[in-house]
């Protein structure tokens, strides 16, 4: 939560820094009522969700409390203090952490990796099967992704004149989860460097500039990934193809939660409840369309598979690109989008509208929760891949990224004794640097006076911590928390029994 600052300080349009109440919104409320409520339905029928499914709940509840712990902050001026608490960083649906991890991912990536030259997004789908597979396999993920970059790396390479041992690209991957629906849906945004770079023999690196992919190259580049991902499949024995169809050998164990779950995410499908199997409930509410209406045509589509390249950057567009980054890693869940209908169910608000006119889905609650914890990655699965050039341990590196730093760059070649090397040129930022850059909030000046604001104490200690925010609540008041949902209504037989007892 941020808020403006008082009129009359310096800073201009600078906000200042206010602790997000996570308790009054409805996402936290949902969850507080309902998570205890999704277990002892799993647990009925002898179904246990995961540990780290469990964990990314638990902990969102208690991500942003003060009951949990805190720091203490003080402006040396006029000594205000705030309190600022402790987050999750968790990697599910949490809005506040995804957030944060978006805004340092975008400025990482702008400040640090992709150099100034031309990116271009590609973006890649998978059809059904597949991404279930993938999300529940980070290894499979892994090779899929190689074959993927390689395949896209050739084509900017022959494209460009070149064989495969004279240029090289470079890309960063980020893997997405998600749908806008909050479906479970793996896909791939990579950012490739429009061009290639020819090594000269005097070591230098000369870029070529690459033209945008055409839509027949799209459908033939598309189709060289299908057939290779399939060849892959089939050769690791995931994949069996006869002659009337094709199908994945997958290994379920029938009191596997979370592949029901996720395999009902994936298919917009009802995962708990009287209604499981059923489509998800959906409201249109504005006309449909073709795909060549709204440019789509630009996109090649094979057998389930869809690569989409009509997004891109130029040299000097540095704030368009931040932006772009912001989007691919923005976080699953919306505080916005999110809302209730008279009926007590969870709305939610597609980020663009279907092709068919859906502008929502709505989920029961416990269906809603099912969504959730379908969205929670696997514990240590990274989703941020470099490649090419780019890639850490690469010896162009150096050469490439803004931040200088790489494999081969620790001797301080053509540096002063005086001097610092390259790899210490470029610092990381610093979270208050980060929200000061993306968010144009300075959390290290106080609101009221514009001194300096320094951190005075971590406070853990439980004893400790109820004295305070009983302190706290003595002298100033509880503040009231908007409770969005609606009171909890009896069963029609408790109500019966009530009123015979009565």
């Amino acid at each position: 939560m941020i808020q403006p600052r008082p009129e009359g300080m310096s800073g201009g349009d600078v906000f200042s820094y206010a602790r997000h109440r996570p308790e009054q919104t409805l996402l936290y409320q949902l969850i507080e009522r309902y998570w205890p409520e999704f277990q002892s339905h799993l647990s009925e029928t002898d179904r246990y969700l995961p540990r780290h499914v469990a964990r990314e709940f638990d902990e969102y509840l208690e991500c942003g409390r003060l009951e949990n712990g805190f720091l203490r902050v003080r402006c040396e001026d006029c000594h205000l203090e705030h309190l600022v608490a402790f987050s999750c960083k968790r990697r599910g649906f949490c809005p506040s952490c995804g957030a944060r991890r978006m805004a340092e991912t975008a400025v990482l990536l702008v400040d640090d990796v992709l150099p100034y030259k031309p990116i271009r997004q590609w973006v890649l789908s998978f059809p059904y099967p597949l991404r279930f597979l993938l999300s529940n396999s980070p290894q499979v993920m892994s090779k899929v992704l190689g074959i993927v970059n390689r395949s896209i790396s050739t084509h900017l390479i022959k494209k460009a004149g070149f064989k495969a041992t004279q240029a090289q690209t470079g890309a960063v991957t980020l893997i997405q989860r998600f749908g806008s629906a909050l479906n479970l849906n793996v896909h791939f945004h990579m950012l490739f460097i429009d061009g290639v770079y020819q090594e000269k023999h005097n070591g230098q690196l000369r870029f070529h500039r690459v033209n945008a992919a055409t839509t027949s190259e799209l459908n033939t580049l598309v189709a060289t990934i299908s057939q290779r991902v399939a060849g892959h499949l089939e050769r690791q024995g995931l994949l069996v193809r006869d002659d009337e169809s094709s199908y994945l050998t997958l290994d379920l164990q029938d009191d596997d939660a979370m592949s029901q779950i996720q395999g009902h995410s994936i298919t917009y499908r009802i995962a708990v409840g009287p209604q499981q199997g059923r489509k998800v409930f959906t409201l249109q509410t504005i006309p449909s369309w073709e795909d060549d209406d709204f440019g789509t045509n630009q996109v090649g589509k094979i057998a389930g598979f869809s690569l989409h390249a009509g997004v891109a950057t130029k040299t000097r567009e540095r704030k368009k690109l931040e932006r772009l980054c912001r989007y691919i890693s923005r976080p699953a869940a919306s505080e916005k989008r999110l809302a209730l209908t008279s009926q007590g169910n969870v709305r939610y608000q597609l980020k663009t509208p279907y092709r068919d006119g859906t502008t929502h889905v709505i989920f029961e609650p416990l269906d809603f929760m099912a969504k959730l914890a379908a969205l929670v990655p696997k514990p240590r699965a990274n989703l941020t891949r470099y490649h090419g050039v780019l890639a850490p341990n690469s010896k162009q590196r150096i050469f490439v990224t803004p931040a200088k730093r790489g494999k081969g760059n620790t001797q301080k070649q053509g540096v002063k004794d005086d001097e610092p090397a390259l790899v210490d040129c470029h610092q990381s930022m610093t979270w208050a640097e980060r929200l000061k850059r993306v968010f144009n909030i300075d959390i290290s000046i106080c609101s009221r006076c514009g001194g300096a604001v320094r951190i005075i104490a971590c406070i853990e200690d439980p004893s400790v911590i109820k004295k305070i925010l009983a302190h706290l609540d003595a002298k100033s008041g509880t503040p009231a928390t908007v409770n969005q949902l609606p009171e909890p209504r009896a069963s029609p037989q408790e109500k019966l029994f009530n009123l015979l007892v009565a």
